[in-house]
């Protein structure tokens, strides 16, 4: 399917009177007319978008500001018709678009939540029988007989979401509303997402928080310029996404480009991903070590020392964590590699990007530059030999997984 939006260009701005229009049309007839001319222009916010979402799924629909997934949402909420194409939805649907939607706001939280429950399809017994538990999910017991109008944009969306979640659909489409709330809110949201898709239901997730999408989805697309280019495993697509927004490699040289990465007092000159031998590489073996190199230059010695730092990320944003080099060695003019190196047997599977800092501490926190993503690489375990898997050959969770020393013995 494919959604097309007209946008207008140009031409005389504000509102027009009928007299203002009869007065144009004369001067257009007697070619007296010299106003801008408007242009129109054609844009489309979905083309060509298609996929298969089956029953107890859960999609996490991801991509930047603009990408079309709020639009998506909206045409599967019947909110908007597609241009051309058609959907096909089996089951009862249920969508929380937008903060508060369908809420009255002179209203109070009561009287909202049978109003929006009624929006919903849910009928009034229905309501009555849930709606201690939607009150109590909500957090808001003690302002439910206040109007709406005074809540604030937090208890707007708990209210909202809790009436949604209760409404049992067989299909439940979220927005990226749980940016409102609170951290404990949003686990409990999330939680409730978890509930809702293992007991049967299918689940549409739009959300910038790659986290959630990682522990919540089965699976992910990935929207660009109104287009689908990436969907299927999670950690596939959003290592798609990751790579696109970063541009991030194995090693990269900023001597021979006219990039520059730093303050007046230091500057980035390069860095790399490396075995112990100094070869490049973009994948290592679990066991085997990895070595980060940095090149700088410093052009204005300070008080103190600098501390190169790297930042280690996995594909969906997570902080696995972060390094500094705590020498305290006086910095003059000249430039300098920073090297860390990572054992073996420590980070777990899957792909990292590393980020490069340099900061110093002389009159408080001076960041002279931090590139995030700058490299990347990736971790694979052959399950050959030996390794932390012990005798278990599946995935295992987590961003570590070091090699620990063991011991169990007999008491009895």
């Amino acid at each position: 399917m494919s959604k097309k939006y007209t946008i207008a260009h140009g031409g005389t701005p504000g509102y027009h009177t009928l007299r203002d229009e009869l007065s144009n049309g004369i001067r257009r007839v007697l070619g007296r007319d010299t106003r801008p001319r408007q242009t129109l222009e054609e844009f489309w916010a979905l083309h060509r978008v298609g996929f298969e979402v089956k029953h107890g799924e859960r999609l996490g629909i991801i991509g930047r500001n603009g990408a079309g997934k709020s639009t998506l949402l909206k045409i599967l909420s019947k909110v908007v018709e597609p241009t051309t194409g058609r959907i096909m939805i089996r089951g009862r649907l249920s969508s929380l678009l937008e903060v508060g939607t369908g809420f009255h706001p002179e209203l109070t939280g009561r009287e909202n939540v049978f109003l929006n429950g009624a929006i919903l399809g849910m009928s009034r017994t229905d309501i009555l029988r849930k709606f201690s538990e939607i009150v109590d999910f909500s957090g808001v017991e003690r302002f439910i007989d206040t109007p709406v109008k005074h809540y604030s944009s937090g208890m707007y969306m708990r209210l909202a979401f809790a009436v949604a979640a209760h409404l049992d659909p067989d299909i439940l489409l979220i927005d990226e509303v749980l940016a409102v709330g609170d951290l404990a809110f949003q686990q409990k949201c999330l939680g409730k997402i978890e509930s809702i898709s293992s007991a049967g239901r299918t689940v549409l997730f739009v959300s910038h928080s790659l986290s959630s999408i990682t522990s919540l989805c089965t699976k992910a697309i990935l929207l660009d310029g109104g287009k689908v280019v990436a969907s299927g495993d999670v950690t596939e697509v959003i290592m798609k996404y990751y790579r696109e927004g970063t541009s991030s490699q194995t090693a990269f040289d900023l001597t021979r480009s006219n990039r520059y990465i730093g303050s007046e007092d230091a500057q980035l000159l390069g860095g790399r991903v490396c075995t112990q031998t100094g070869a490049l590489s973009p994948e290592v073996e679990i066991s085997a070590p990895v070595i980060v190199e940095m090149d700088f230059e410093i052009h204005r010695a300070q008080e103190g020392p600098f501390f190169p730092n790297f930042h280690f990320k996995t594909a969906d944003g997570t902080t696995a964590f972060v390094s500094v080099d705590s020498t305290r060695v006086a910095h003059s003019l000249g430039r300098y590699k920073a090297r860390c190196e990572i054992p073996g047997g420590l980070l777990n599977e899957g792909t990292y990007f590393v980020g490069f800092a340099l900061t110093t501490f002389s009159t408080g926190v001076s960041v002279h530059f931090y590139e995030q993503g700058a490299v990347s690489f990736n971790v694979k375990d052959p399950i050959v030999g030996t390794n932390s898997r012990g005798g278990w050959a599946g995935s295992m969770p987590g961003v570590v997984r070091p090699v620990l020393a063991w011991s169990t013995e007999r008491l009895s």
